[in-house]
């Protein structure tokens, strides 16, 4: 397997720390916006409190350095040196396989972190991929507050909320990732088909200026 696991721990903040999740956090953090990468390591956070909620443990239900990729890597579509073209969920599943395969990770285990990715943004679909998509799916969702689901957004206490929040701020994320997929979309008509994420993020900012998400995410439990 990838390295090490260990319990869900009291402290929010901790990350894995293994070398797998040290070389995710190297290749992710040069190329995405402040705003997005906290965001992703927000994701994993708040994905692990999903799962003890859930009465899941890392080592027995899932894999934490796993989940942690995923979570880490799911908008490495949108990162500033990435091709651009394809739906910015595929491009960052592939471009995730393709670096956990290098790093040694088995194949079998890359392709669950490839789904977890290109199916976060597909309710009703990774929910029946497997524990890793659920928990990815959720995270994702939870840190926007409310609007992608509320399934478990009282899985988080307004205290943990407050450490995550202090360790990785939101910097306006709800608007600096739209702008990131906007972008991308924009780029190549085949990364933003109709009824995609990408195509109507597109679409909406070009007709109103804003996205339903973004007027949303204003009322969600978050703000931002």
């Amino acid at each position: 397997m990838t390295g090490p696991t260990h319990e869900t721990t009291a402290d929010p903040i901790t990350l894995p720390g293994t070398p797998l999740a040290d070389a995710v956090m190297n290749l992710v953090r040069p190329v995405e916006t402040p705003s997005v990468f906290n965001h992703s390591i927000r994701s994993y956070l708040f994905a692990r409190l999903v799962a003890g909620r859930l009465g899941l443990t890392a080592g027995h239900d899932y894999h934490d350095d796993l989940l942690f990729a995923a979570c880490a890597m799911h908008d490495l579509g949108v990162a500033s040196d990435g091709p651009h073209s394809q739906r910015f969920e595929v491009e960052g599943a592939d471009r995730a396989a393709a670096f956990l395969i290098d790093h040694g990770v088995p194949a079998a285990d890359a392709d669950q972190v490839w789904q977890a990715i290109a199916l976060h943004t597909s309710p009703g679909i990774a929910e029946r991929r497997g524990t890793l998509c659920v928990l990815v799916r959720e995270g994702v969702a939870l840190d926007f507050g409310g609007p992608l689901g509320a399934g478990h957004v009282d899985a988080v206490t307004d205290k943990q909320a407050d450490v995550v929040h202090a360790a990785y701020p939101r910097l306006d994320m709800i608007r600096s990732l739209t702008d990131a997929i906007v972008a991308q979309a924009a780029k190549d008509p085949k990364s933003a088909p109709r009824y995609t994420i990408p195509g109507e993020f597109l679409r909406e900012r070009e007709t109103f200026g804003r996205t339903r998400l973004e007027h949303a995410c204003r009322s969600s439990r978050w703000g931002n």
